[in-house]
């Protein structure tokens, strides 16, 4: 996502790589959108929401700013919290999902990617869930591939492939290599995602099967790791821990301004003054963010490890 001052993206849309949040821009216009479907279902007892997002054709991803896929938003607000009766409810969820986009991965060589830098708390999700991973891949070269028919596990190998800033290369060019290598049939990639409202910031998980561009989301945009890019089906899985501090300001200065009567050119046009000032780069991720993204990695590695079992 090409990310400008004006807190939207190159397509007029609001800065976010959730999907969700892109379609509700219209749904308040109420906009149907050509070649866009929406499905929406909730599960009171597990308080838990899913939001499948169908991008079916060119029209659809122009409307978007995405490319044609689906994507599939689960809402857990307890999800970033300390309480572990909610913890296999949710694993479970997401490992449904992520299952019903990858289609069979029991007879699949998986190769999953932890993006993102390690020594920055809202953007290690990614290396910290292939932190808690069961890797199996080298299992086959000392006891055979039957060993993992007993097991009952997958096989499955992972790779935290930094950023560019510390290994001189794009993701891309690291998984190129290994996948020629090591030659896997699915590709799972992982990483921080930017939202749009702060009330998603580690209470949200994005399934697709579109891939990801890492970085765009903060307007740090890096190759697109896609089937196209890749060679081979991948699936990317995120998590939202940052949202633009533009985004906040504007919000909350849109809603008192409104509350003292000015208008909507005169609202618009400060909001387009304020955006101008440097807060536009800056981002903001919650104070305990530390906590958040040792529990959600730990989540989403058990969803892996089920879909893998």
């Amino acid at each position: 996502m090409d990310i400008k001052n004006d807190n939207t993206n190159a397509a007029g849309l609001p800065r976010t790589d959730l999907a969700l949040e892109v379609r509700e821009t219209f749904e308040e216009d109420n906009v149907e959108i050509q070649g866009v479907v929406l499905k929406e279902d909730y599960d009171r007892k597990k308080d838990i929401r899913v939001t499948t997002v169908i991008i079916k054709d060119k029209k659809g991803a122009d409307a978007m700013g995405k490319p044609i896929g689906t994507y599939i938003t689960i809402e857990a607000p307890k999800l970033g919290e300390e309480d572990e009766s909610f913890h296999e409810p949710i694993t479970k969820e997401i490992a449904k999902y992520i299952k019903e986009l990858a289609g069979d991965m029991e007879n699949r060589e998986i190769l999953v990617a932890g993006l993102g830098n390690r020594e920055v708390t809202p953007d290690a999700l990614g290396p910290q869930v292939v932190d808690n991973l069961f890797i199996t891949r080298h299992l086959i070269k000392e006891f055979g591939h039957g060993f993992l028919e007993k097991q009952n596990t997958g096989n499955v190998s992972a790779i935290s492939p930094g950023v560019m800033a510390q290994t001189g290369m794009e993701t891309s060019e690291v998984l190129r290599g290994i996948i020629r290598e090591t030659m896997p049939k699915l590709v799972i990639v992982i990483d921080a995602l930017a939202a749009r409202s702060i009330y998603r910031l580690n209470k949200t998980v994005q399934i697709t099967d579109t891939g990801i561009s890492p970085g765009s989301g903060v307007g740090n945009n890096r190759k697109a790791l896609n089937k196209e890019s890749l060679g081979v089906d991948v699936i990317a899985l995120g998590v939202p821990t940052v949202v633009d501090a533009a985004t906040i300001v504007s919000d909350t200065m849109e809603q008192f301004m409104s509350k003292q009567g000015f208008g909507d050119k005169e609202i618009h046009q400060f909001m387009s003054e304020l955006n101008e000032e440097t807060i536009g780069n800056m981002f903001v991720t919650p104070k305990n963010i530390d906590e958040s993204i040792k529990r959600i990695s730990y989540t989403l590695s058990e969803a892996l490890n089920k879909c893998f079992a």
